[in-house]
Parts: C-alpha cells; structure tokens; sequence
C-alpha cells in the first residue's frame, strides 16, 4: 500500500487534485475523495466539472446518483461505495481507514502540518506500507522529498 502525503505550499488543492484524479482514471481505477467539509465537497463537485474547459472528470456526491457506477466519489468518510482502490484525503486530515485502500493521497496545508508529520511517524511502523513525501519547489513543481 502506498501513501503519498501532498504538502499544498504553492498550488491550492483546486489545481492538484484534478490532476492526481485524472490520472487514476486514465489508468482505469477508480478515485474516493473524503472530506468531512460539505463546503468543500461542493466545492471540489462543481470543480470536476469545469477544471478544463474542454473535459470533466466524471464524478458524484455519495448518495446523488448510483455510487457504484462513479469513477469518482466525493464522500464525508471512509467507505468504498463505488469499490475503489485509490483514496484522495483532502480535508487535512488523515485517517487509518485509508490503508485499506491500495494507493492514499493524503493533501495538507501548513495548518495541518503537524497531523500530517503525526501521520507520517505512525505510518512508518506499519508494514507493507510504502509513505512518500511530495513538496512544491518554488517553481509550483512537485518535488520527491521523502
């Protein structure tokens, strides 16, 4: 299982995280995006929708439409109504039901950089998972660091 902490310093969620989204779909998997903030749930609903101006990332709010058919799933918590294997976390907070998944995205800010480090330090005991450390240069480029 692998676990890729997203520090957001440069580009805000609403950027990176289409892009990591478009990515597990393009692969043929399917996404779950937690988040307990229904603000931001809307939020990142109507952004899937209109990131490009010539494409869409076909999605839902958990409970809008038929969950299981969604490639994508917006949700309030942990549960894989529409069986996917690649978690999106993206409220700051990070939660040991994403290790059931194959792949994690956890995404923080620097206001919840001291969970994120909690996270990281716990998630290193844990066999069978791979954590990886990705941070923006000053260029907005995703840089490896751990």
């Amino acid at each position: 299982m692998q676990v890729d902490f997203y520090h957001l310093t440069v580009t805000p969620l609403e950027r990176a995280l289409p892009q990591i989204a478009a990515k597990v779909v393009e692969t043929g998997n399917r996404l779950l995006i937690v988040s307990t903030r229904d603000d931001q749930r809307a939020a990142l609903d109507r952004l899937l929708w209109t990131y490009q101006a010539d494409s869409f990332l076909p999605h839902a709010q958990q409970g809008a439409s038929d969950d299981a058919a969604q490639p994508i799933l917006l949700s309030p918590d942990i549960g894989s109504a529409n069986a996917a294997r690649h978690v999106a976390l993206v409220d700051g907070a990070w939660r040991d039901e994403a290790l059931g998944f194959e792949r994690a995205f956890h995404f923080f800010e620097d206001e919840h950089i001291e969970q994120a480090r909690h996270a990281w330090r716990a998630l290193g005991g844990h066999d069978g998972v791979e954590r990886r450390y990705w941070k923006q240069g000053d260029d907005g480029r995703w840089e490896k660091a751990a």
